[in-house]
């Protein structure tokens, strides 16, 4: 049944019942189809809410506006069938002009009938004007207008373009119909002109007329003037119209369905998303998800999108990462500032009490170390809280790694002689290039140095060697000092954690292995501690020494 309808459809493009029944079915089809492909809630609901919905759909609409205007207005001129309309009365004129030629030379034929039996196409007048320009003749080829030939939609376009048309026309003269339309040509012709013209009458129809002079004996006897029927040409072009009509109203409809589904896979989930990252910034949201942002997985989207969940998901787990990150940095520097605290105030209360000068001097060297911890402590907490931050501003440069290392040992080289111990510096044999930050490095390295240093006796030695392989490079700091306890491996990283002599107690913050970790975790490399094993392989005996290693890509 649909398909006998577009089959009448199309050999009736001027049925406007037709076209309206046809566009309501498409739209019962169309709500069927969003139906069934999840978008009859969408339909209105994003309308409502998405902004971005409205811009995709409005923006291809806008689009094709644009197109129809533009195929309507070169409709008005260049249309095929006008073209040859045109052409065919050229063509026609002198064919009649060459038959009235010949049918004034007999004796039998009149002025009335000299257009008589000859063949006037669809839509066309013939007429034949005496020197004086009255008509003698006329032929009137069969064609009725329609009721059906403009709808409501080509009317109003129609209505339209004669109203901008008359706004630019300057108020010329526009003949009533047609018959003065030929009227005001037979003059041009009675003078031994040809001419073609194609105007709009007072009512706003379009006319063409071709005039031609007819020569007898040398002297110009009258002319030939063809038009076309009032609302011939404009049922041409409704036509026309019509048929683009429908196919615009068909890619309206596909392309609301279109975006509707653009609007779907890009409009929805940057919703989700945005919802989701709201919540965290909303007082109303933090009460209905306290602990954690949840953002939507959408990392399997192989588009933007995909990439844009993965990164608000890396982004806010390394938020929170960093927020349980600081709770516990200031749990652990409250905890860590508190014992110099409590040992200040017990020195000072003592103080009060204590009347023996060498009590007193015992008190105040005590008081002096825990000045002394506690402004240390201050200044590695101050410098580790500004680690992170400082890492992303500053700028990573190309430097030779070997140069950096050759001076470190030899600014440490000094004091280990001066403790009797032996610094090695096993160095590569080509330099090493990096791309990082030479100062933080430097840091790490120095403070390995120093604490393998730390560690060993007269008589103990600290190696460090270094060496490029495929796309890495190793730094090993090793030394033959007591090792590290096996309970302590996986805790020297930890912040404030010291293991170290009772004699050395309160000279060490405990941050100089957790911000060498985080400098070295920031170039995307490694770091671990490891004791040296004995050759007999003794799980009890005691390790050779302690060895640090540091991995980086290059």
């Amino acid at each position: 049944m649909s398909a006998m309808a577009d089959e009448h459809l199309a050999e009736n493009p001027r049925d406007g019942r037709n076209f309206s029944l046809n566009s309501l079915k498409a739209t019962m089809n169309l709500d069927k189809f969003l139906a069934g492909i999840g978008l009859n809630g969408f339909w209105l609901f994003r309308f409502r809410s998405s902004a971005l919905a409205r811009r995709i759909i409005t923006f291809n609409l806008i689009a094709l506006c644009i197109l129809l205007m533009g195929m309507l207005y070169l409709n008005q001129f260049n249309s095929g069938q006008m073209r040859d309309k045109q052409n065919n009365l050229l063509i026609d004129s002198s064919l009649y002009v060459g038959v009235v030629q010949a049918r004034m030379g007999g004796e039998e034929v009149t002025e009335a009938n000299l257009l008589k039996n000859l063949p006037v196409a669809e839509g066309t007048v013939a007429r034949f004007y005496l020197k004086d320009a009255t008509i003698a003749a006329e032929a009137i080829g069969n064609w009725q207008a329609s009721a059906n030939d403009r709808t409501g939609i080509t009317g109003g376009i129609r209505r339209t373009w004669e109203w901008v048309s008359g706004l630019f026309s300057g108020g010329a003269k526009k003949p009533t119909d047609e018959a003065a339309m030929a009227d005001l040509m037979v003059n041009s012709a009675l003078a031994g002109t040809d001419l073609l013209r194609r105007t709009a009458t007072q009512a706003g129809e379009t006319i063409m007329a071709v005039s031609r002079p007819v020569v007898s004996e040398g002297s110009i006897v009258g002319a030939v003037v063809l038009t076309t029927q009032q609302g011939y040409l404009d049922s041409v072009v409704y036509g026309e119209q019509e048929a683009v009509l429908r196919l615009f109203l068909l890619a309206v409809a596909v392309s609301v369905v279109l975006s509707l589904v653009l609007a779907n896979t890009i409009a929805n989930p940057i919703h989700d998303l945005a919802r989701a990252a709201e919540i965290g910034a909303t007082k109303q949201g933090r009460k209905t998800a306290p602990d954690r942002i949840r953002i939507p997985d959408l990392s399997g989207r192989p588009d933007e999108i995909g990439r844009l969940s993965k990164a608000m998901r890396d982004m806010t787990s390394a938020l929170f990462e960093r927020i349980d990150t600081n709770e516990q940095f200031a749990a652990d520097v409250a905890h860590e500032i508190k014992n110099p605290l409590a040992s200040l105030r017990s020195a000072v209360e003592t103080m009060h009490i204590v009347k023996e000068e060498k009590s007193r001097t015992k008190l105040l060297n005590v008081i002096e170390h825990d000045v002394r911890r506690l402004d240390r402590l201050v200044s590695d907490i101050s410098n580790a809280s500004r680690l992170d931050a400082e890492l992303v501003k500053e700028e990573e440069e190309n430097f030779d790694l070997t140069l950096m290392l050759d001076r470190i040992v030899d600014f440490h080289s000094h004091e280990a002689s001066g403790r009797g111990i032996e610094l090695i510096w096993d160095k590569p044999k080509a330099p090493i290039l990096f791309d990082g930050l030479e100062a933080r490095l430097a840091q790490v390295f120095v403070n390995l140095v120093t604490n393998a240093i730390s560690f060993c006796g007269e008589g103990d030695a600290v190696r460090l060697w270094a060496r490029e392989k495929d796309d890495r490079v190793l730094i090993v700091v090793e030394d033959t000092g007591p090792g590290i306890p096996k309970e302590a491996l996986s805790k020297v990283f930890n912040r404030f954690y010291s293991e170290r002599p009772e004699d050395n107690f309160g000279n060490n913050s405990g941050l100089g292995l957790s911000i060498s970790k985080q400098i070295i975790e920031a170039h995307k490399g490694v770091i671990w501690a490891e004791n040296i094993p004995r050759s007999n392989k003794d799980a009890f005996a005691e390790p050779l020494g302690a060895r640090f290693v540091v991995g980086l890509p290059v």
